[in-house]
């Protein structure tokens, strides 16, 4: 079993030493990292059918990879075993990059491997997870996860520009969680774009379903710690002019993230249907029914529905300001062939 306090005992790297061992070249994805991630992610998806994505769906967007790209895209680490263990080994790096968010407005974020928000990174609960994490930000930045881990792996300590760590704990308990950077002032470090969701599945895993991840982020342009933008998975309105396709009478699973800095709550609604929901995902049963759900800030839930009816379905904010700036989408909901 490795150190549980290996974090206390590894030293901060240079570049020189990342060279070495092979680490500096970590990136967004590496081929045969994504050409896992691709392999289990299919695994995870063989009983439901998922609809063709847009063709756009693979385009950049300016920030690593497209709004619906990331809907169903799962980063599980390159597992390796250990003593009997499983080990989920996960390379990120922060850095900075230009988004345009809409025609007249672009955005310089602070980002996990590229996008914003950073990649859905995905283990099963008891798995032991190792967050190998290179600062190329310019910042000093680090990576705090919200989970059960000990104090040494709690990443609050400032990582300056240049430098790596690894943050390394037991995934536990099994629900819906989130990393960000706690570098102060935490608010800005966020809403920058430094944060994403971290899935610890349970043991026995749970029915199969369309999964996909929405995270609701807001972007302040001009400084004053008040949002002028909001968006779902980094891009404003883009579910609005691309619709997410799902299919009729099948099963959706939405692991849904509010990371909203500056506004003190959000809803979150869907049109013309119920959704049941599982609190923070750390229950295997829903624990009510409605069409709207109000969240705090790093609140996340998971949300089960599907539509018996084909046609198009709004998704939004019932805070109407919220929803007219960015956070607004449309389901698609097609008849199976």
């Amino acid at each position: 079993m490795p150190d549980p306090f290996l974090l206390k005992k590894t030293p901060l790297w240079n570049r020189r030493q990342l060279l070495k061992l092979g680490l500096a070249g970590i990136g967004v994805a590496g081929a045969a990292l994504a050409a896992q991630q691709v392999a289990q992610t299919r695994q995870s998806t063989t009983k439901v059918r998922v609809p063709p994505l847009p063709n756009d769906a693979s385009s950049s967007e300016g920030h690593g990879s497209s709004p619906m790209a990331m809907l169903r895209n799962f980063d599980y680490g390159t597992v390796k075993k250990e003593n009997g263990r499983t080990i989920r080994e996960f390379r990120i790096v922060a850095g900075n990059s230009t988004v345009q968010l809409n025609s007249a407005v672009s955005f310089v974020t602070w980002n996990f491997n590229g996008r914003v928000p950073g990649p859905t990174l995905r283990a099963r609960e008891g798995d032991r997870v190792r967050i190998v994490f290179l600062n190329n930000g310019g910042h000093s930045h680090s990576m705090h996860f919200h989970g059960i881990h000990p104090a040494e792996a709690d990443g609050v300590k400032p990582l300056r520009h240049g430098a790596a760590t690894i943050y390394e704990f037991d995934a536990e308990p099994y629900g819906v969680h989130l990393y960000h950077c706690h570098t102060a002032p935490v608010t800005r470090h966020i809403s920058k774009g430094l944060y994403g969701m971290f899935i610890v599945d349970p043991p026995q895993g749970r029915p199969p379903a369309d999964e996909m991840v929405m995270i609701m982020g807001g972007y302040d342009i001009n400084e004053d710690n008040k949002n002028e933008l909001y968006a779902f998975n980094g891009m404003p309105h883009y579910y609005m002019h691309q619709p997410i396709p799902i299919y009729q009478n099948q099963l959706v699973r939405l692991y849904l993230l509010n990371m909203i800095e500056f506004d003190p709550a959000v809803t979150f609604h869907i049109h013309a249907n119920f959704f049941r929901v599982y609190p923070t995902g750390m229950t295997l049963t829903p624990s009510y029914e409605t069409d709207v759900i109000t969240m705090g800030t790093a609140e996340r839930h998971i949300l089960e529905f599907a539509y018996p009816y084909t046609g198009k379905y709004m998704f939004h904010p019932h805070q109407d300001a919220i929803a007219e700036t960015g956070c607004m989408g449309n389901f698609e909901v097609i008849a199976q062939a």
